[in-house]
């Protein structure tokens, strides 16, 4: 065989080749708008696109192909592909006034007043209902927006707020409307429903970096760190190098490590090791508002069970300051109030706390707080050690040991001076019996003396007492 006689067979075999696949191909673009049709109604919507797609490059003066693909585009939302291809249908048969009556409607949900009028009025020869129908809807739209504005521009935020309702119930899909009703809610304080707005503006438009930006602000505004988080993410997802995305990402993603890490330390009870990393939070984000009373709350229950009682109660009071009926700052504080015995305060937030909420918690607090100011008035086990009231057991049979020893009544020869030790030294072996007996302590702590002389036990513990002879040689104290 020779090489000319092989050229001359691998051009045949090419020619064979483009025949048979402009044959095929032209099948093919009926099998695509078939099985794109099928697909569509079984609500496949992605598949019956590819579909489409495949439709329009196989030929692209089918103007069907450009019509079904333009209703896929639409119910997935994208209409401005959905606009561009019925641009295309009107191109190629101008006489397709389904697609005429379509685009109209793109138009007016666009909110492109003039366009969606234009079209619209083409049509009134051939619809007149279609066409009536959506410009009775024009005029609307045109006042509302303008009303809307006038009322920005008076700082009338409320009645904007109605008026680009209204705009928008008729284009749904003009981002610009969503932009200025998202500042009427920000200006009324609504963060919530601005948030709606931008995120709808995010769908709305590809690659849209600054709604992501403005939806992770939004989001940090309202003091939820984690979302803020979440939106600055897809921004950078779509724009790795976008500057400010990334400042505001680096600033979330410490916060969100150190408030993480400060709340496990929390959950395992290190309450010095959270109050660090919550303190380092603070110095993170120390100026907005809903993150630092976030931080603070967390440092006021941390300093309360943690027993930091002077520290507690000034990170408590700065979450009133922000908020003045936050029920866990004033519970949590008059805590701290009973670990330094100032019980009147504690009552005075307790009962705060119940003019906001009746529940039992506050309830029962109140009263131990009312049991213990009233407790303190007459004998105070932890004043009589000198302890504080959070002091553990060594602490406390330390300061009982030094005490007995100072006080035994053996130690004194005057009668009145050994008198006054002797009530002195059953004070002191008092206290030691109640804060050393974890039940008695817990009655205690709750506002009951456990050796009250009016209870039975307390009545024991005293006639114990007071049949006890101290001096003389056969009495041995023993200092446990």
């Amino acid at each position: 065989m020779t090489c000319q006689t092989t050229i001359q067979q691998v051009k045949l075999a090419v020619l064979s080749l483009v025949v048979y696949f402009h044959h095929t191909w032209s099948l093919t673009v009926s099998q695509h708008l078939e099985q794109g049709t099928q697909l569509l109604r079984a609500g496949s919507l992605g598949e019956a696109l590819n579909h489409y797609h495949a439709a329009v490059e196989g030929d692209t003066k089918n103007y069907l192909a450009y019509y079904q693909r333009a209703t896929v585009y639409l119910a997935l939302g994208r209409h401005r592909q959905a606009l561009a291809d019925f641009d295309s249908v009107i191109n190629i048969k101008p006489d397709f006034h389904r697609a005429k009556s379509e685009r109209a409607g793109v138009l007016l949900k666009q909110g492109k007043i003039d366009e969606a009028k234009a079209g619209y009025m083409a049509l009134m020869s051939v619809d007149r209902d279609k066409a009536e129908e959506g410009l009775r809807e024009v005029p609307i739209l045109a006042q509302a927006v303008e009303e809307g504005d006038a009322a920005m521009e008076n700082s009338d935020f409320a009645t904007a707020v109605d008026h680009y309702d209204k705009a928008i119930d008729i284009a749904k899909w003009d981002t610009s409307l969503r932009e200025k009703r998202s500042d009427a809610y920000l200006k009324l304080g609504n963060i919530i429903s601005a948030i709606g707005d931008v995120r709808a503006i995010a769908k709305l438009t590809n690659d849209n970096t600054e709604a992501y930006l403005k939806l992770s602000h939004l989001h940090y505004l309202m003091g939820d760190e984690e979302e803020s988080l979440k939106e600055i993410r897809e921004c950078l997802k779509l724009d790795q190098d976008h500057k400010e995305c990334h400042e505001h990402y680096k600033k979330v993603k410490k916060l969100v490590k150190q408030l993480t890490s400060a709340q496990d330390k929390i959950n395992e009870g290190l309450y010095g090791e959270a109050i660090t990393k919550l303190e380092a939070a603070l110095k993170t984000e120390p100026s907005q508002n809903k993150i630092v009373l976030k931080i603070l709350s967390r440092l006021c229950l941390s300093n309360k069970q943690g027993g930091f009682a002077e520290e507690g109660i000034r990170t408590c009071s700065k979450v009133l300051e922000l908020e003045s009926q936050d029920i866990e700052a004033l519970t949590n504080r008059a805590e701290c109030y009973i670990l330094i015995e100032d019980f009147e305060s504690a009552i005075s937030d307790y009962q705060s706390a119940l003019k906001v909420t009746d529940t039992k918690h506050v309830q029962d607090g109140l009263k131990r707080a009312e049991k213990l100011l009233k407790q303190s008035k007459k004998r105070d086990y932890y004043k009589i050690l000198g302890v504080p009231r959070n002091a553990d057991k060594s602490q406390i049979n330390k300061a009982y040991r030094k005490l007995a020893r100072e006080y035994h009544p053996d130690k004194y020869t005057d009668e009145k001076e050994k008198e006054e030790a002797e009530k002195k030294f059953i004070d002191i072996a008092a206290a030691k019996e109640v804060l050393t007996d974890d039940e008695k302590r817990e009655q205690f702590d709750n506002g009951d003396d456990p050796l009250d002389p009016e209870t039975e036990q307390g009545r024991n513990f005293h006639q114990h007492f007071n049949g006890f002879h101290f001096g003389g040689q056969q009495f041995h104290f023993k200092f446990h």
